[in-house]
């Protein structure tokens, strides 16, 4: 990729998160995410950073329980939600507005890197995982969680695409296929583990409720909607309607859908 391409692109991808608001969006898997994290058994005094952090649905829980934790993000909204958040529990987070293949910090400088849903969806794949490995302390862990092509997200972004073409950068959705992530962290990690699992979308309202939610707050379904005419509008709001009730699993006018990740669980060499 051209330079000049990369740094269009990364703006592009920029004004997309930013134009969301995923303090809101993740509400709906505070609960996975808090499990994920859990699972991750982070240890009090741990250095822990989080890569594409959001709004602080990690970063916030693990210094909770006494984690120095660091947070990267490159949506600028994101971050002062997150360092708001932290100062109203009088948490001690570094926060900082960056790009996730070019980050602020030393060498080494983590005993663990976490990426819930997150460093998946930069453009370099071979960028991504050195700058994790480089900040990361040798013998420390890597541990990311990725949507896979065939889960619920897998779907949801395909009929986003369907409407609105997606940026020409490698699918994010290629770090929820074993093979391929095996063959990007080969080089960097001794021990490596891959294991399917589910996080929950929990939402108190309706699928249709929740589709016009997402084309409000999400930023690359906000931005899909700015690129559409009123018809455009029409169908992909009908299309995510339809996709959200097929795998609605709640019978009480909420919604509650399982939707796949690809956990990974590295040492770094």
């Amino acid at each position: 990729m051209e330079s000049q391409d990369l740094v269009v692109l990364k703006d592009r991808l920029r004004t997309t998160w930013n134009a969301g608001d995923y303090g809101i969006i993740a509400r709906g898997l505070k609960r996975s995410a808090e499990e994920f994290l859990k699972r991750a058994a982070v240890s009090p005094g741990d250095r822990m950073l989080d890569v594409a952090c959001g709004a602080g649905q990690l970063t916030i829980p693990a210094a909770r329980s006494g984690a120095k934790v660091a947070g990267i993000d490159i949506a600028e909204n994101w971050i002062t939600q997150a360092r708001e958040r932290a100062r109203t529990e009088n948490l001690d987070i570094r926060f900082d507005v960056g790009d996730a293949e070019d980050m602020p910090y030393e060498d080494a400088s983590f005993d663990v890197v976490v990426s819930l849903i997150g460093a998946m969806f930069t453009p370099r794949p071979e960028q991504i995982t050195s700058e994790m490995a480089r900040v990361c302390r040798s013998g420390g862990r890597l541990i990311m969680g990725n949507w896979t092509p065939e889960g619920f997200v897998g779907k949801f972004f395909a009929t986003v695409a369907a409407h609105v073409p997606p940026p020409e950068m490698p699918s994010p959705l290629e770090w929820g296929k074993e093979m391929v992530v095996r063959k990007r962290l080969s080089r960097v990690t001794s021990e490596l583990q891959l294991t399917r699992q589910m996080l929950r979308f929990d939402y108190a309202m309706t699928p249709s409720e929740l589709a016009k939610h997402y084309l409000q707050f999400f930023g690359p379904t906000k931005q899909a909607v700015a690129a559409l005419d009123s018809q455009g509008r029409a169908a992909l709001r009908d299309d995510l309607v339809q996709l959200w009730s097929t795998y609605n699993e709640a019978t009480d006018g909420t919604t509650q859908v399982n939707a796949e990740i690809l956990k990974v669980e590295a040492t770094l060499q």
